[in-house]
């Protein structure tokens, strides 16, 4: 390990990046959300997604964008669970994600409920980063607004 290491705890560091992914999302900062799943596979309704320009293009692709920029939603982390092995680098997180969304004519709402299951590893620079991204969404409500079909 480098003398470069994030003096953030590895559990807070990987907690950070599972919030940064939901504040990019609902931002409507898709290459941020490139940036950040650089170096992953996106895992989701379709088939997997590899690197960090493919994964932006998914975003733009899918997710429908208002005149603010953003998606008009809200991502709602909970329930997350970190499993770090420090000596090997890797971590792996579990946790579930409610979208809330709420538009002029939709009052706010739930549109979707699922789970992440992530993997993580420390890069050369002692800083996390994300491996893997795998979605699962279990229960879908009104998703006309937020995503392209």
């Amino acid at each position: 390990m480098s003398a470069s290491v994030d003096p953030v705890p590895s559990h807070r560091a990987i907690e950070n990046l599972i919030a940064r992914y939901a504040e990019l999302v609902d931002d409507g900062d898709f290459a941020g959300l490139g940036v950040l799943l650089a170096d992953a596979v996106f895992v989701g309704g379709g088939g997997p997604v590899r690197g960090g320009e493919a994964i932006e293009a998914m975003f733009r692709d899918t997710i429908v964008v208002y005149a603010d920029g953003t998606p008009r939603t809200q991502h709602v982390t909970s329930n997350v669970a970190v499993e770090v092995d420090e000596p090997a680098g890797t971590a792996t997180a579990r946790s579930y994600v409610t979208v809330l969304q709420a538009l002029p004519g939709l009052p706010l709402q739930a549109v979707a409920a699922g789970r992440y299951h992530d993997r993580f590893a420390r890069g050369k620079d002692g800083r996390w980063r994300f491996v893997e991204r795998r979605v699962r969404i279990t229960l879908v409500g009104d998703v006309s607004r937020h995503l392209r079909r």
